[in-house]
């Protein structure tokens, strides 16, 4: 299990750039295995005037972005898996149980529970201040 990093290595292994980076923080990470990641949602997030008006919320599909991409990095962190890019292959069991709100700090875990090569599928959940907001199980796809 390596420490945490911060957002320059985050980009060294993702492709993501802004306003399409959705990671701070790697609090932790066992490459391949698992992840631990941190993002805030700063009150500038590009969807904060739009979704909705007086009531800014999180999409559901962000949040799952957040996940796959700490994901991303569990299965890109792997030396064999370095410059691929890793793409959605589908979503399964997606639950949204709290809203994700400007302000929060959204703690990203994923686990990685089978590996087939190119293909694999994860396990996240996302919590804010404890609470459960977002679990899903994620299909990836590496592609060169």
């Amino acid at each position: 299990m390596s420490g945490g990093f911060g957002i320059e290595k985050i980009k060294k292994i993702i492709p993501h750039r802004e306003p399409f980076l959705f990671l701070d923080e790697i609090v932790s990470l066992n490459e391949g295995k698992d992840v631990v990641a941190k993002k805030i949602v700063g009150e500038d997030e590009f969807w904060v005037k739009g979704h909705f008006p007086n009531f800014a919320v999180c999409p559901g599909v962000l949040a799952l972005e957040m996940l796959a991409q700490a994901g991303a990095i569990c299965i890109l962190s792997l030396k064999e898996n370095e410059g691929k890019i890793a793409l959605f292959g589908g979503i399964k069991k997606a639950r949204f149980k709290k809203q994700i709100l400007p302000g929060d700090e959204v703690i990203l875990k994923l686990k990685i529970v089978k590996n087939f090569g190119s293909v694999g599928i994860g396990k996240g959940q996302a919590f804010v201040k404890d609470e459960l907001a977002v679990s899903a199980e994620l299909t990836f796809a590496l592609k060169d």
